[in-house]
């Protein structure tokens, strides 16, 4: 019997409840020290490489010392009896770390570094990057990260939008929908497809169907629990 496809697009509401700071609510300060037009853009990293470099070589080694939660361990697990895709915005490796295979990450990989003058040369990237580190065209390497002003990847959006258009059960969680392109996937969902969104917050989701979605409003550890058992009858 063939499975039925589920689509998990997860955002920082997920990778929070690791312990991983989102620019939304940061308490610690790691956000708090600095702009995000400074860090999070190309023409802060232009104007000052090295303090980009500095704040994405802390994220990398925040990243490296918290776990996948039990919404991270839930998604992969559901992969026993369903054709589970994962469709991100966080650009941690929660989900891999978790036991998630087939994952797609939006706003790039922490966990990487690319070319500046050529973004398909990628590198996997486990501790700092520094200046002067270079591709094979000799040019300095930078966080492999979707800055604010750029586009996302082509190819990922259009693996994104597929997935959306083949999916049986769409489960959104721990995003507030609110950054495009990323929030137009839900369009793309067939009519017959179940939407569930889990989210602490008030979350407007718009489909181009009438598609009757279930609200939890949860966080995402406490979310994924009920869905877990929604999906599980199914």
């Amino acid at each position: 019997m063939k499975k039925q496809k589920i689509l998990f697009f997860t955002g920082a509401g997920v990778s929070a409840e690791s312990g991983v700071q989102t620019f939304r609510n940061s308490p610690d300060g790691l956000w708090n020290n600095y702009r995000i037009e400074d860090v999070c853009t190309f023409e802060g990293w232009e104007n000052d490489p090295q303090l980009v470099l500095d704040f994405y070589n802390q994220r990398r080694k925040q990243c490296l010392e918290v776990s996948p939660n039990l919404a991270h361990e839930l998604i992969a697990k559901l992969q026993v009896n369903f054709d589970v895709f994962v469709v991100t915005q966080n650009v941690d490796n929660l989900h891999e770390r978790a036991g998630a295979q087939k994952v797609v990450h939006l706003h790039g990989e922490l966990l990487k570094s690319r070319s500046t003058i050529d973004s398909t040369m990628i590198y996997d990237c486990n501790g700092d990057i520094h200046l002067g580190d270079k591709c094979e065209k000799g040019s300095q390497l930078r966080p492999h990260i979707v800055w604010f002003g750029e586009m996302l990847d082509e190819t990922k959006m259009y693996e994104a939008k597929k997935l959306a258009i083949e999916c049986d059960v769409c489960v959104i969680i721990g995003s507030s929908m609110q950054v495009y392109p990323a929030n137009s996937i839900p369009h793309y969902l067939s009519a017959h497809a179940k939407l569930i969104v889990i989210d602490p917050a008030e979350v407007y989701v718009h489909t181009d169907h009438a598609i009757k979605g279930h609200y939890i409003q949860k966080t995402a550890v406490e979310g994924m629990k009920e869905v877990y058992e929604i999906l599980k009858k199914l």
